[in-house]
C-alpha cells in the first residue's frame, strides 16, 4: 500500500507496513478515543441478552408446540368418541323404529288437551 497515513473515524489511523510489498494494514488506536473497548463490551452484553431472549423464545415455542400437539390429540379422540356415539344412536333409532317419535307427539297433544281442559273448567 502507499506510505501515507489515512485517517478514519474514532481515532483509528492506518500505518504503512514494515515492507512495502506486503498487503497488511496495521491500526493504531488514539488513546483519546479509546472508549471502543467500552462500546465492544456494551455490544457483547447486549448480544448476550439477545441470546438469552432468543433461548427463552425457543423454549416457549417448544412448549407451545407440545401443548398444541396434546390439544390436537385430545380433539381427535373427542371427535372419534362423538362419531362412535352418533353411530350408536343411529343404530338404536333404526332398531327401535320411529315409535318413540309418535309417543312424544301423542304425549305433547295429551298435555296440551289437559291444560286446555283445566283452563276451561277453572273459569267457571
Amino acid at each position: 500500500m502507499a506510505s501515507s497515513s489515512y485517517g478514519s473515524r474514532e481515532g483509528l489511523t492506518s500505518r504503512p507496513a514494515a515492507s512495502s510489498s506486503s498487503r497488511e494494514i496495521s491500526l493504531q488506536i488514539d488513546p483519546e478515543n479509546a472508549d471502543l473497548d467500552d462500546h465492544i463490551l456494551g455490544l457483547r452484553g447486549k448480544l448476550s441478552k439477545l441470546k438469552g431472549v432468543a433461548k427463552e423464545i425457543n423454549s416457549e415455542a417448544k412448549s407451545q408446540n407440545d401443548f398444541i400437539s396434546q390439544l390436537q390429540m385430545t380433539l381427535t379422540e373427542a371427535q372419534a368418541g362423538v362419531k362412535n356415539n352418533m353411530r350408536r344412536i343411529n343404530k338404536k333409532i333404526i332398531q327401535n323404529g320411529s315409535n318413540h317419535l309418535v309417543l312424544v307427539v301423542l304425549f305433547a297433544l295429551g298435555c296440551f288437551f289437559l291444560v286446555y281442559l283445566v283452563s276451561k273448567f277453572s273459569r267457571r
